[in-house]
């Protein structure tokens, strides 16, 4: 094992986590690699290699538009995330590429202060790195409920 390694991949991952949960959502795209992808996918959907997804995106740029929308042109009730994440696996790493998995639990905070767990799933994620900090170049969430709420705004 490469504890640099592993500890580089869950740095990544907490700083991702904590930039959504923060609501610094003009941070997210940066954690990507400019030609990325980015779907949020169930679990049903991925097991049947059905690659249709709740979202899908495909470079950072739209990762952008993403933000932009929820930041000016979406309109939600107002609420925040908090991510509980497991221990990152490597699963494998090939020439520069690492692939990972992190299985994952959003709870939503709604204003008034009620919380419900709103997505638990998995990450699926390859890596690689590019100036010297490690990007994702693919991300997939795969949630394990068959549907979600419609109150999808914020990434997951």
């Amino acid at each position: 094992m490469d504890i640099e390694r592993q500890f580089r991949v869950q740095d990544l991952l907490a700083r991702y986590a904590d930039s959504l949960d923060g609501g610094r959502f003009e941070e997210w795209p940066e954690y990507f690699t400019e030609d990325c992808v980015y779907k949020i996918i169930s679990a049903e959907n991925f097991e049947r290699d059905l690659p249709l997804g709740v979202i899908d995106c495909d470079s950072r740029d739209m990762l952008r538009d993403r933000i932009m929308a929820l930041r000016e042109a979406n309109i939600y009730e107002d609420h925040r995330y908090r991510h509980i994440l497991s221990t990152t696996l490597i699963k494998r790493v090939e020439d520069d590429t690492i692939y990972a998995e992190t299985a994952y639990q959003v709870t939503r905070i709604m204003r008034d202060g009620s919380a419900m767990i709103f997505s638990t799933g998995c990450y699926y994620d390859r890596i690689l790195e590019e100036d010297g900090a490690l990007k994702f170049a693919e991300r997939l969430v795969v949630f394990d409920s068959r549907g979600i709420d419609t109150l999808l705004v914020i990434p997951l």
